[in-house]
């Protein structure tokens, strides 16, 4: 075996996304991470943050969205780490892995020094029980997909495999042998993101039903303990504070992150006016007001918000194709990425964001390839609804668009509630703005019409979008379904694995599929603005993966 990096093929580009990627203040260095004259901390180390929505989930096989990852990236660590560069480095791995020359067995030496914050050693079997028990189908975790890479990963989430057979195993206490089903090119990508990191079996036991219901039922080995988190869904305060039992805890500068749910604009403008708030999101006419404010950040995302249409009941108006390409062209994203939201947000190319991955020559960015398929044209979108109207024997359409009850959500929704009304003569639509959680909840069991959410990369590839709406696939909560979609998304995963030309033109197409389609509608790529008081230093952000790290944070005054 020699050593090689795993996340070769070109697909690493996105990481230009980011235009302020680390930090705020100062002058920025090559890396996008930014520094004070001194790069000294100063001052009470405590940084304050305002988030838009309460937190989900803080439990590692369960949770799915970007507030909960942010928090389980800061309170624990897997093998990997992005760095700020947003590179993956050892973590709690000593050294990178040792990978064979096929791509399919890596060993991989544990960090001895490693602890759990009640001073326990994190070992090998930490790792092996975390990764069994989100695969387990009995934990009904939604990302126990992303281990179908892993060596009996789909068979045991199918329940055909027992868990214990998954390519995952202990070599003594500090020394890991994990096996894949085939070459994975950014396999390194997903040992640093939170569904593969360790958990540790007594600690799950002993809380059984309850565990990580609050910041108590839980240990920790990230920089940061989660604390005076008291549920899921319904808390509006809690904080990362710093872990003393932190194998590097000498990097960690921060005492404290304090976290605020705050889902007005206004309000966390006015927060961060008066100095009660270091870090808050901005929207709409605020973010254009403050576009040469010194404290602004843009932040590009590998992200896609976009409507999913109800299609599970085979009577399903959504399952007209002319009805959804219909309310689609009645979208003007344009408007509402420069009227509504004005955070730097831009139109979508397609389902898969853009400047995320580029060919395996490096030369051409995937939406290129895969040709723009979205575009607003009142036209069209009269010219289908009356086809749809035919086919479905209808005159009219009474639509209820599902969102999230943030003020961009909102905004969003609404804005997209006239634009159908206004084009397509006949369809009324109501809105129902409700809690991030409610909103998660809900499109999980297929109670909406139409929602809008999104997704953002979990791992530098196109596969990280286009495997989501695959049929039967969970996060494919519309429910489209595509033969030749599921084809050819298949093939670059199996058949075509291992040859990046084919493997690419496969996802290119399947692009195309579901964007002739429009099995789901994208409204626009995501970047936030954010305005962060110039003395917070080098705060983490990753385009893909899990948002934001604390690690190497602090405060400068």
């Amino acid at each position: 075996m020699k050593l090689k990096k795993s996340f070769a093929f070109g697909f690493i580009t996105l990481f230009s996304l980011s235009l302020a990627a680390c930090g705020n203040g100062g002058s920025t260095d090559d890396s996008g991470s930014s520094k004070d004259a001194s790069g000294t901390p100063s001052g009470e180390q405590i940084f304050r943050v305002n988030e838009l929505q309460e937190m989900p989930s803080a439990d590692l096989s369960v949770a799915t969205d970007v507030i909960s990852f942010t928090a389980l990236n800061n309170v624990y660590e897997g093998i990997y780490r992005l760095n700020l560069d947003n590179k993956p480095e050892p973590a709690g791995a000593s050294e990178e892995a040792e990978v064979s020359d096929d791509g399919i067995t890596y060993k991989v030496k544990l960090n001895e020094k490693s602890k759990w914050s009640d001073g326990q050693p994190v070992k090998a079997e930490d790792y092996v029980y975390g990764w069994q028990r989100t695969v387990d189908p009995a934990t009904a975790s939604e990302y126990a997909y992303l281990y179908e890479s892993v060596k009996n990963g789909a068979d045991i989430a199918a329940g055909k495999k027992d868990k214990d057979e998954l390519g995952i195993k202990a070599v003594g206490d500090y020394e890991l042998e994990i096996t894949l089903e085939k070459a994975t090119p950014y396999f390194d990508y997903l040992l640093a993101f939170p569904s593969f990191f360790p958990q540790r079996k007594d600690v799950v036991e002993k809380y059984g039903k309850e565990y990580a219901a609050n910041s108590d039922n839980a240990v920790y080995n990230g920089p940061f303990v989660l604390d005076g988190f008291d549920g899921p869904g319904t808390d509006t305060k809690w904080s990362y504070k710093k872990n003393k039992d932190y194998w590097d805890a000498d990097t960690v500068k921060l005492d404290e992150v304090q976290v605020n749910v705050v889902k007005e604009a206004p309000t966390s403008y006015n927060l961060f006016q008066d100095g009660q708030a270091d870090d808050v999101q901005l929207t709409g006419e605020l973010a254009q007001q403050a576009a040469n404010d010194p404290a602004l950040v843009i932040q590009k995302e590998a992200s896609t918000q976009y409507m999913e249409l109800n299609q599970i009941d085979e009577d399903s108006p959504y399952r007209n194709e002319n009805l959804r390409k219909a309310i689609s062209y009645s979208i003007d994203r344009k408007s509402l990425v420069e009227n509504i939201l004005g955070d730097g947000s831009v139109e979508p190319k397609g389902l898969v964001p853009a400047d995320m991955s580029k060919d395996p020559d490096g030369k051409e960015d995937f939406t290129a390839a895969a040709a723009d398929k979205i575009e607003y044209d009142k036209d069209k979108a009269k010219e289908y609804w009356e086809k749809a109207k035919k086919e479905l024997k209808i005159d009219s359409l009474e639509m209820d668009i599902l969102s999230s009850d943030a003020d961009s959500s909102k905004k969003t929704v609404e804005y997209v509630q006239g634009a159908i009304q206004e084009a397509l003569d006949g369809v009324k639509v109501t809105v129902s703005p409700v809690p991030f959680s409610v909103r998660l909840d809900r499109s999980n069991k297929g109670d909406f019409k139409a929602v809008i959410g999104g997704w953002g990369a979990d791992y530098v590839d196109p596969s990280s979008f286009l495997d989501l709406f695959q049929t039967g696939v969970p996060y494919n909560r519309g429910h489209y379904s595509n033969e030749e979609y599921d084809k050819l998304v298949k093939s670059a995963a199996t058949t075509n694995a291992n040859d990046p030309e084919k493997r690419w033109d496969d996802m290119v197409n399947a692009e195309k599929t579901i964007m002739g389609d429009m099995g789901v509608i994208p409204l626009y790529q995501k970047a936030e603005a954010h305005l962060r008081a110039e003395k917070v230093k080098d705060v983490g952000f990753h385009p893909a993966g899990a948002q934001y790290d604390y690690k190497w944070t602090y405060i400068a005054e």
